[in-house]
């Protein structure tokens, strides 16, 4: 596709602009590019230059707009509005939708397309006052236009090469596909940007010289109407090196010594073209040049390979090759044996050696010139040679252009390794581990001669080669010994085995089960060794070092954490005693035995540092923690140290860990943490008390008196009610006084708060009683009851009378009481006169 529209209509609408400058920046495709039926993507951005805080009121589409300078004002069909602050847009334009937004994004999508849509397409947007016409150009045809194939670039066989089919459209509502006749990795990709409308498809194939000349073509596929849209095909030159093959004459290349023999070197394809020829004869160049190379006469050493080799600018290549085959009769034969020395017993092969072509089909063997009856290959065997087939033997060769003829003899000559080798023991025995041994090689006879002696005894320090061997120090897991006695051949004795005697090798314990070992399983270790001579054991076992038992097997059921240590097992016979390896037993169990531990210990004063650590027995070790307070409130802490910094006094309480592995959990016991005041804490507090103290002292004594003046008032009243000739009411006033000390004697009290107070007493004249038992005082507020079954209870009422001493009568300040009787009780015989009482208010 071309761009259609004119850059002078272009020029013609940016001139005619609704403002002085322009405030708008869009970026969308120039030119779109679709035909009838299908649709146009239009990918818009917007932006304000001026900056944000502007929106894009009104959209309006024109079709072929002009500018007319006297209405300033465009003109042109309308194909789309769209009022972004109301949403009102025109209802009968459906196949154009606007997929944008106010702020940044103004796409178009029209669908269906037509032909008369070509042309120029203008987008008038308004914000505010601002208006701008913003254009670009449809190009709409009537069929879908041809895809474009690139890159033109050369291609050579064998290297990958990739090649890209484009076309100028891409629509989310019309679907397409681009396809290739060849076959290959593809890759399609859509492009679908203001900066880009493309739909791409990329070919990776490897090129052969046969796609040389071929088409390869790109089609436009509408997976909906399944059919072809469009379609577009370039010619594939292919580089490559000459393509050969040669034609032989005869066809067969196969030729009887004498022949003659035409080949021709054939170029079936060459891009570029060839520019010269040249044979080879198993990979060496003759001196032959030309398409052809003519071999008259042959002989037989001209069979082999042949090729020839063409090259061009790409380099040169080598056709297959014909393998020429020149047929004669058989050469003279001879015989090979094998092998070359022959020992008697082994197996022993004759070969006829005979040059021909086609190879001989028949053989005929002679021994000691005499003809071997049913011998009639190229090779034939003697199992197990004797003596007795010790001879000359020869053979003659025949193919189908008749025989050969013998020439030489071959001569068999039969030999035997020493016989009856023998291998003794010239120590005394029962032989010990460590002790030297000393053995000797002997034989009956030897065919040639025996030259030396191998032994078999990698532990000996004397030479191997001789008659003797010594072995200093031998081991207990040495070898059967056993001797060879050579001369061209060699001879094994049989092994003598030489028992040594040895404590228990390869002590070693195994564990039942192999897997982990849990708390509470049933666990068996078991005692093994691999061997003992003498074979009589016996089995000791051993923990940290200490002896526990005798015994192959070591039985836990059920195991326990305090039997994880460290385990010997120990095996001795009459020769000595051998320990194993040591054996670590870990027992894994789930945590236990935790507690809390607080640092410091004796407790922290608030604003220092206090770090709980919570200790555990477990195997493995917890892989987490949890902790929690006394109101077993989860602290989400999950370390085995808790650190309090600083420490606060809300922090004062107790506290319990929990620790998990992958066996179980278990839980501590709760631990307090002790918090102490600190020095400003405690004087805050001292003060706050003491101040607390005065307040409720003040306001108990001041309730005391708002008591005692509501009870006086009280009582007054209730006196005064109840006085009707039974009791009597006496009154004196008198004037207050500084206090003086109370003498010895006094019996009155000093009441400082009732002032003018009228107080009441209830004294009780037990019959029989002396003088020094005075009357005894009852509760100096309140008046009592007497009770109605007794009659030596009586009220008296005083008025303030203080500091009454009866030493000082004329005082005017000190008032007696006469003791009046009140109520219905009879009074005691034995007091006639009146007791005097002095009241200390």
């Amino acid at each position: 596709m071309h761009l259609l529209g004119p850059s002078l209509l272009l020029l013609e609408y940016l001139a005619f602009s609704d403002s002085t400058y322009n405030t708008w920046n869009f970026k969308h495709p120039e030119t779109l590019y679709a035909w009838d039926g299908a649709c146009v993507w239009i990918p818009c951005t917007f932006s304000f230059l001026t900056g944000g805080g502007h929106i894009l009121d009104n959209l309006t589409v024109y079709h072929n707009f002009t500018y007319d300078k006297e209405t300033k004002n465009y003109k042109g069909a309308i194909l789309y509005y769209k009022n972004l602050k109301t949403e009102e847009s025109t209802p009968s334009q459906e196949r154009i939708r606007f997929l944008g937004n106010k702020k940044n994004n103004c796409t178009l999508l029209i669908n269906p397309v037509k032909v008369n849509d070509s042309g120029l397409l203008g987008l008038r947007v308004m914000s505010g006052t601002d208006k701008w016409m913003e254009s670009l150009y449809l190009n709409i045809s009537e069929r879908a236009p041809q895809p474009h194939i690139e890159p033109r670039q050369e291609i050579w066989e064998d290297q990958e090469v990739t090649v890209t089919c484009s076309l100028n459209f891409a629509c989310h509502d019309y679907q397409i596909h681009l396809q290739w006749s060849l076959e290959g990795s593809v890759i399609t990709s859509t492009f679908l940007s203001p900066e880009m409308v493309a739909t791409q498809s990329r070919l990776s194939f490897q090129p052969k010289w046969t796609h040389d000349g071929k088409n390869l073509t790109c089609q436009l596929w509408d997976p909906m109407k399944q059919r072809v849209l469009s379609e577009k095909t370039v010619l594939l030159e292919v580089k490559h090196a000459p393509k050969l093959k040669i034609q032989v004459s005869p066809e067969e290349a196969t030729v009887t010594e004498g022949e003659s023999v035409t080949m021709r070197c054939q170029v079936i394809s060459s891009n570029p073209p060839h520019w010269s020829v040249s044979w080879f004869k198993d990979r060496t160049q003759l001196k032959e040049q030309g398409t052809t190379l003519t071999l008259p006469e042959v002989t037989r050493t001209m069979s082999g390979n042949y090729t020839c080799q063409v090259s061009n600018d790409v380099g040169p290549r080598q056709s297959d090759a014909v393998d020429l085959q020149v047929h004669y009769a058989p050469e003279p034969s001879w015989v090979q044996i094998s092998p070359s020395s022959i020992k008697e017993g082994v197996t022993v092969e004759l070969t006829c050696i005979s040059a021909a072509n086609p190879p001989p089909a028949n053989y005929t063997w002679y021994f000691n010139k005499q003809e071997m009856p049913g011998k009639n290959g190229r090779t034939f065997q003697i199992p197990q040679v004797l003596v007795k087939h010790a001879g000359r033997y020869s053979c003659l060769a025949e193919n189908s252009l008749g025989p050969g003829s013998v020439d030489q003899e071959a001569d068999l000559d039969v030999q035997y390794p020493p016989k009856g080798v023998t291998t003794v023991i010239q120590n005394p025995t029962p032989i010990r581990e460590g002790d030297s041994v000393t053995l000797s090689c002997t034989f009956n006879s030897s065919n040639p001669r025996v030259t030396r002696y191998n032994w078999n005894s990698p532990g000996s320090q004397d030479q191997t080669s001789q008659e003797k061997l010594t072995i200093r120090k031998v081991t207990w897991d040495a070898e059967p010994v056993k001797c060879e006695a050579c001369n061209q051949w060699c001879s094994w004795s049989p092994s003598v085995n030489l028992n040594i005697l040895y404590a228990p090798k390869d002590v070693r314990i195994q564990i039942s089960p192999h897997t982990e070992i849990r708390s509470g399983k049933r666990v068996l270790l078991q005692c093994e060794f691999s061997s003992s001579r003498p074979v009589d054991v016996h089995f000791f076992w051993k923990k940290d070092g200490s002896l526990l038992e005798e015994g192959k097997t070591l039985t836990f059921d059920p195991i326990s954490p305090e039997d994880s240590g460290t385990y010997h097992c120990l095996v001795n016979n009459s020769i000595g005693q051998t320990s194993s390896e040591a054996c670590d037993l870990r027992v894994l169990y789930a945590p236990r035995r935790l507690r809390v531990s607080i640092s410091p210990k004796d407790g922290v004063v608030e604003g220092k540092t206090a770090v709980l650590t919570c200790e555990s027995d477990a195997n493995p070790s917890p892989s987490y923690y949890d902790w929690f307070d006394g109101n077993n409130q989860d602290l989400h802490h999950y370390g085995q140290t808790l650190r309090l910094e600083p420490v606060k006094l809300q922090h004062a309480g107790s506290y319990w860990c929990r620790g998990t592995n992958r066996l179980g959990q278990s839980q501590s016991p709760p631990t307090t943490l002790t918090v102490y005041y600190s020095a400003a804490t405690i004087s805050r507090r001292a003060a706050l008390g003491v101040g607390f103290c005065l307040a409720i002292f003040l306001l108990a004594v001041w309730g005391v008196k708002l008591q005692r003046n509501w009870k006086r008032i009280q009582r007054q009243q209730g006196l005064q009610e109840s006085s009707s000739g039974q009791s009597f009411f006496v009154r004196n006033m008198k004037a207050r006084r500084t206090p003086q000390a109370e003498h010895p004697h006094s019996l009155g009290c000093y009441n400082p708060v009732m002032e003018d107070a009228v107080s009441y007493a209830t004294l009780s004249f037990p019959l029989g009683e002396t003088d020094t038992q005075r009357l005894r005082d009852a509760e100096s507020s309140e008046m009592q009851e007497i009770p109605p079954s007794r009659d030596d209870r009586v009220t008296y009422a005083v008025a303030d009378y203080e500091n009454v001493t009866p030493e000082v009568l004329d005082d005017a300040g000190i008032h007696y009481s006469e003791l009046v009787r009140f109520g219905n009780g009879k009074r005691a015989m034995a007091q006639e006169g009146v007791e005097y009482v002095t009241l200390k208010h």
